[in-house]
């Protein structure tokens, strides 16, 4: 940020009095901008022992596989943004279960959440954001070819815990250094 939102003047980068983390604070009105991470809202749609999973159309990771999710918008909740997000990428609609995933992504300043889901009927189609949409069984997935190491992620535990026949609720950290996901291919 260099230019104030209210007034158009420059910033600095301080810490602000009563305040422990430093912040874009405008050197003539005063005003604190504070930065607040981003939720991202999404689902893993099952249908029988498959997943819904999109073909992306945009940046990043375009024509890499994602399941269907992004960032909630003001006015929803949590789970409307799953469903909403998997209408608008996949033209598919679910029953949400239960929320089953949550990453921590500081070092992007993000937050991914996803719902377990049921497709409501195998009916689907590429939305704006996707190239194509597919159901895969967990032999068929593309996993060179995932656009995102909290995808990859989920999906593995998802599979993991279809074994067991139980779902448990997980929040894990993913670093920029993490060995799991430092591989990523470039192109798909």
């Amino acid at each position: 940020m260099k230019y104030c939102t209210a007034c158009g003047n420059d910033v600095r980068w301080d810490i602000p009095d009563n305040d422990n983390r430093e912040r874009h604070i405008c050197n003539h009105c005063g005003q604190i901008h504070y930065q607040n991470p981003r939720i991202i809202a999404g689902s893993v749609p099952v249908h029988g022992d498959q997943i819904l999973l999109c073909r992306r159309a945009i940046e990043p990771r375009r024509g890499f596989w994602t399941l269907p999710a992004g960032f909630m918008e003001n006015g929803e909740t949590v789970q409307q943004a799953a469903e909403r997000e998997t209408l608008e990428e996949a033209n598919a609609r679910v029953r949400l279960e239960s929320l089953y995933t949550l990453f921590n992504l500081t070092h992007i300043n993000q937050i991914y959440m996803f719902f377990r889901a049921e497709l409501a009927v195998p009916e689907f189609s590429a939305g704006p954001e996707s190239l194509e949409v597919a159901l895969f069984s967990e032999a068929e997935i593309p996993w060179d070819e995932l656009a995102f190491a909290v995808v990859e992620r989920t999906l593995r535990l998802h599979f993991e815990d279809r074994l067991q026949g139980n779902y448990p609720f997980r929040i894990e950290d993913i670093h920029r250094s993490d060995p799991r996901f430092s591989k990523r291919p470039r192109t798909p």
